[in-house]
């Protein structure tokens, strides 16, 4: 597949290898935008790392949603697990202390689910006429 299409398309599916070579890479790219921002941000390193990291979000959604597909999951099911990690972990800055936690709890947990799931377990096998309508040919009638 190629690299434009794993980190922007939401159509088919992917193994743990590539979903793990895209994270990497999203993940290579933000520690690259922090670093960048830190050399050359001054006041606006701040708003560059926060531009990054919302603008990962989509490769990411994007990975995690063919690898759902992967698992047998809905589409929607990798970028919500996403996003839910993603609002959770931006909430305990606003919080009281005890809601701060509960939504760092929520967060971690949401984080182990996805992890297990899309990233350590394996692909469900596909039924034939999956299959074929993925690779583009016409499904079984």
């Amino acid at each position: 597949m190629p690299l434009l299409t794993l980190l922007t398309g939401f159509e088919g599916r992917i193994g743990r290898a590539a979903f793990w070579s895209g994270t990497a890479l999203v993940a290579l790219a933000l520690g690259l935008a922090d670093i960048g921002s830190a050399r050359l941000g001054g006041l606006h390193a701040a708003q560059i790392t926060a531009f990054a990291g919302t603008f990962a979000l989509f490769p990411w959604s994007a990975l995690a949603a063919k690898r759902s597909r992967d698992r047998g999951r809905p589409w929607y099911y990798g970028p919500t697990l996403v996003i839910g990690i993603v609002l959770s972990g931006l909430g305990p800055g606003h919080l009281d202390a005890a809601a701060a936690k509960a939504f760092g709890a929520l967060s971690l947990l949401l984080w182990l689910v996805a992890l297990i799931d899309l990233g350590l377990l394996p692909g469900c096998i596909a039924p034939a006429s999956v299959a074929e309508t993925e690779a583009g040919a016409k499904p079984a009638e």
